[in-house]
């Protein structure tokens, strides 16, 4: 009879079980990234708009955090309890609408970044316009 050994390594790979891995794993994906909720700060961007010449005829709020974490609010100090009350005294007090009002928020580098979120996200809900400086003393 003729039969022969096969005694050669087969070069044949089958592709099936990894694409079938590959679509599982995009699948898996896919529904995982729907499931995770978003944790960034909602930050209004300067843009042109016809009430930002009205704004430069009043003066910023200017809200400063120092390194040993003072507030000063228009130069006075507060307490940090404080702050939220004032802020909003002094923003009622102003007469404008709150997205014409204007708040500078000079912090210092060295402060925690938890302090930080938490003014920002004060101004986001008073509805202001921001701009944040820091200090690198």
């Amino acid at each position: 009879m003729g039969l022969k050994k096969r005694t050669g390594v087969s070069a044949e790979f089958s592709m099936s079980s990894l694409t079938d891995i590959i679509f599982l794993l995009l699948i898996f994906f896919m529904l995982t990234s729907s499931l995770v909720s978003p944790t960034a700060i909602n930050l209004k961007l300067p843009g042109s708009s016809k009430s930002s010449t009205s704004t430069s005829s009043h003066s910023p709020i200017k809200l400063t955090i120092s390194k040993s974490k003072q507030f000063r609010l228009n130069g006075k100090r507060l307490k940090e309890g404080d702050v939220a009350d004032q802020l909003r005294k002094v923003i009622s007090r102003d007469g404008r609408k709150t997205s014409d009002i204007t708040v500078i928020l000079d912090i210092h580098e060295k402060v925690d970044a938890q302090t930080l979120v938490s003014m920002v996200d004060m101004m986001n809900d008073y509805g202001v316009k921001m701009i944040l400086a820091t200090k690198l003393d």
